[in-house]
């Protein structure tokens, strides 16, 4: 499907606030609010739009233990590994990527002891070769 600009722009206001009024919307764009309406319409039934997600507080999330956990796969055990993680709750996004490693797991714990244990989890998944973590210490934007 074919985005326009005032598709982007559109999509653009949703990420800052998906629970934004269509009336406030429309004003943000200059558009009217019928024209917001099928946009997000449009946009919801081509998929584009997947749904709609909760931004937890700041100073809830930087009360958590945050961390980046690179993670190397032995050849052909990539699904096996794949599906272990998504069965952590700790594991709040998965990527795969180029480099020296082949995923990176963000993961949220309450504890550093709790990271600890999932750090040892995750490096004992069947297929995983090393890992390598960073905490977060900070966001400073995020869109």
């Amino acid at each position: 499907m074919s985005i326009s600009a005032a598709d982007e722009l559109l999509l653009s206001v949703l990420r800052e606030n998906a629970r934004a009024s269509t009336a406030e919307i429309a004003r943000k764009l200059g558009l009217s609010r019928t024209t917001v309406q099928n946009r997000i319409a449009r946009l919801e039934q081509s998929g584009v739009i997947g749904g709609y997600t909760v931004r937890v507080d700041d100073e809830y999330e930087r009360s958590r233990i945050r961390a980046h956990i690179m993670i190397t796969v032995r050849p052909k055990q990539m699904a096996t590994v794949v599906k272990a993680l998504q069965a952590m709750r700790e594991v709040r996004v998965l990527y795969s990527i180029s480099g020296g490693y082949d995923l990176i797991a963000q993961a949220t714990t309450a504890t550093v002891g709790e990271m600890d244990v999932l750090t040892d989890r995750i490096g004992a998944i069947d297929g995983v070769e090393r890992t390598t973590s960073s905490i977060i210490l900070s966001t400073k934007f995020e869109r």
